[in-house]
């Protein structure tokens, strides 16, 4: 056989790099999957990472709270219901709770309405309006009051909301919220 012949048959088999058959390159998967118990290892191992982590990084609970008190007096024209609530706030964190502003929720069988806190400058005149609540009052917990890590605050709340003292009773729920200026708001629900 002449050189020439052989070496034509040894070009026409080996194939050069962009004519690779399709055979050779897919043949199993068994060439192109990595063994499964390693993957399984790795895979078992970062879910224990991430697990961890997460268990180690989950949201504390920065502040605890309670309603201790609600008093309500209903407006002479029946339209509306002066409460009063009493709260207190225990900041169970590792750093100062600064309250940026105060409201409450009240939640009835048609609709819900929102009121902020009155102003502690106007508690002395809703009290000549409402005797009633006067027996009741303490000192207002107050916008910009600041907790120490560890700390208490206790208060009363004053809120009006337009439904008379009958929708008041039957309300479904009572909520204080405490919104602070570097942690997310804190909700204080009333206890049934």
């Amino acid at each position: 056989m002449p050189d020439g012949a052989t070496n034509r048959k040894t070009q026409e088999k080996a194939p050069d790099a962009g004519h690779i058959p399709i055979t050779e390159e897919m043949d199993s998967a068994k060439w192109t999957l990595p063994p499964a118990l390693p993957v399984v290892i790795v895979l078992v191992v970062l879910a224990a990472i991430v697990g961890v982590g997460a268990y180690l990084l989950r949201p504390k609970p920065g502040a605890a709270g309670a309603i201790t008190g609600v008093f309500a007096a209903e407006s002479p024209d029946k339209s509306s219901t002066m409460v009063l609530l009493q709260v207190s706030v225990a900041n169970i964190g590792n750093k100062l709770l600064w309250v940026r502003n105060i409201k409450a929720q009240l939640k009835t069988d048609q609709v819900e309405w929102t009121d902020d806190a009155a102003s502690p400058v106007d508690c002395a005149r809703y009290f000549q309006a409402f005797p009633a609540l006067g027996e009741h009052q303490s000192p207002p917990l107050k916008p910009e009051t600041k907790i120490a890590p560890g700390g208490q605050a206790e208060g009363m709340v004053l809120v009006s909301f337009p439904v008379g003292k009958d929708a008041f009773d039957k309300r479904k729920s009572l909520t204080v919220t405490l919104e602070n200026y570097d942690r997310s708001p804190m909700v204080i629900a009333e206890k049934p």
